[in-house]
């Protein structure tokens, strides 16, 4: 089979099924069977694609019969093929999550506007120019307006504005760019652009990568435009947190590497990136020490790992870029799995919040085994998938010489290992509340009759739920994902190498630019 005939269907196969879901949406079991199997096969097609252009290099077709770089191309290579392939496997694992996770698939439109968040996914990583990675961006977006506010609580709806108004500006600028770029060159085919962007002015040249910077940024989350995220994620259902967790803003990522490299190259390190991926990394740390929700924690550690993935790319090196993929693939599955082990939480204990947890290893040592393991990969302790990742990115940084980038990731390594380590305690070694007494911990504070009573409520609340068993349908998808993670661990050498070509293809990419406009 070409490579050509499977690159429309991660797009079109999940908006044929998210219509067929509409159609039958009195029917859930129906729609759950259709959700499942629409995104297997994406999942089958997106691993046969990443086969086929591992071995037969990047494959483009386009899209009514118009060639490039006037008509729609799409473009896969090995870095798209590997993103492809990780992010869709998070959107089944979830998914099957989600069915079996009680009242959280129950809306009539969950399914089919999952889906469109799918095909938004898949039109991100394989579209060829840059007018159609922004309509990929706003059904992507516009689904995940949907999602972010099931349930409809005040609390979902106050932070959804601020997650939709931050979107719709970065949408604004990203036209706006894109219109920019199409005065000054006359194209948005990102293979035709390789060549004419570097023909103007540097000046030009410069304003234009840094607005793209600034709107890929917005949707990454790298420092200071993260500041919409720690609020936006934790309200939403467990499922949906998880996937935008695990897929978003690694969207954005993917765009800022793939427009920075195609576009804008740079000869070595640039000082740039690498102060924003140093400064992304340690606001984000301290912002998740500083929280006392599961959640939130893993918000703000969101904002922090993006860092590394941005190192990465600072550093201009197949090293670095290597580095910054295998990071990629790392953390979208083991950012995916905590954040599902979180809604675990909830389910069982009724809430996510540290002072109204403790002692789960004893009640839940499933749910515990399940939150270490990814807890220590992200942490970077050996020999998981986080380590193997971290260590490539800090052999390419002492590679060239970028021994600030090496400090701050080792000392933010540490510190996260510290806010893991925060969460198992207050979590899973503690006592419970119930343990505690009503009034609070040995050596605090009285606390006044009504503080006693409010305390004395939320207990009560947290026990009446206490020790829920989550349906195996649940917690099956989380051990899976755990499992993987593993697995990148144990075939961390074959990955890096897949990740090297991935990286070399990036810093060089005529063979990209010849197969989209020699054809």
């Amino acid at each position: 089979m070409s490579a050509r005939f499977l690159l429309p269907v991660p797009v079109v196969l999940p908006l044929i099924g998210a219509a067929l879901c509409l159609v039958v949406h009195r029917r859930p079991a129906v729609q759950r069977a259709l959700a499942v199997g629409i995104v297997g096969g994406v999942l089958a097609a997106s691993v046969a694609l990443l086969v086929l252009v591992e071995s037969e290099g990047p494959v483009a077709t386009d899209i009514g019969g118009w060639a490039a770089p006037i008509g729609i191309t799409l473009v896969g290579d090995l870095f798209a093929a590997i993103m492809l392939v990780i992010s869709v496997a998070m959107v089944f694992a979830v998914l099957l999550y989600a069915i079996a996770s009680p009242s959280a698939d129950d809306s009539t439109f969950f399914h089919p506007v999952y889906l469109i968040l799918a095909a938004g996914v898949g039109a991100s990583f394989l579209t060829g120019d840059l007018f159609n990675l922004f309509v990929a961006f706003e059904i992507m977006l516009t689904a995940s307006y949907v999602l972010i506010t099931l349930g409809g609580s005040r609390a979902q709806v106050r932070t959804a504005m601020t997650y939709i108004v931050i979107s719709l500006v970065a949408s604004t600028l990203f036209v706006t760019a894109v219109g920019l770029l199409y005065a000054a060159t006359g194209t948005v085919n990102m293979a035709d652009l390789a060549d004419k962007v570097a023909e103007l002015p540097s000046g030009l040249r410069s304003a234009l990568g840094l607005l793209l910077l600034v709107v890929f940024g917005i949707k990454a989350a790298i420092f200071p435009l993260f500041f919409w995220l720690p609020d936006s994620y934790p309200t939403a259902p467990s499922p949906v947190t998880a996937i935008f967790a695990g897929l978003l803003t690694k969207v954005g990522v993917y765009a800022i590497i793939r427009t920075q490299t195609l576009l804008f190259p740079s000869d070595g390190p640039a000082t740039l990136l690498l102060v924003v991926a140093g400064a992304t990394m340690v606001v984000g740390v301290l912002g998740a020490i500083a929280q006392d929700d599961v959640k939130r924690i893993l918000s703000f550690h969101i904002v922090s790992q993006i860092g590394y993935m941005i190192m990465g790319l600072g550093l201009y090196t197949v090293a670095g870029l290597a580095g910054a993929v295998l990071y990629i693939v790392h953390h979208i599955v083991v950012k995916t799995t905590l954040f599902l082990v979180s809604g675990l939480i909830e389910y069982t204990r009724g809430t996510a919040a540290l002072q109204r947890l403790g002692g789960m290893a004893r009640s839940a040592p499933l749910i515990a085994a399940l939150f270490l393991l990814p807890a220590l990969s992200l942490a970077g302790i050996p020999p998981l998938s986080g380590f193997v990742a971290k260590l490539a990115l800090v052999q390419a940084g002492v590679g060239v010489g970028s021994w600030a980038i090496v400090t701050v990731s080792l000392a933010v390594s540490a510190l996260t290992l510290f806010s893991m380590i925060k969460i198992w305690n207050g979590v899973f070694w503690g006592p419970t509340p119930e343990e505690e007494g009503e009034a609070g911990p040995v050596g605090a504070e009285p606390l006044g009759t009504a503080g006693a009573g409010a305390v004395a409520l939320a207990v009560r609340h947290d026990a009446a739920v206490a020790h829920r068993r989550a349906p195996v349908g649940m917690w099956a998808p989380v051990a899976g994902l755990v499992v993987l993670s593993l697995v990148i661990a144990g075939a961390s050498g074959p990955i890096y190498h897949l990740a090297e070509r991935a990286a070399a293809g990036l810093l060089d990419p005529s063979t990209y630019v010849e197969e989209v406009l020699d054809r």
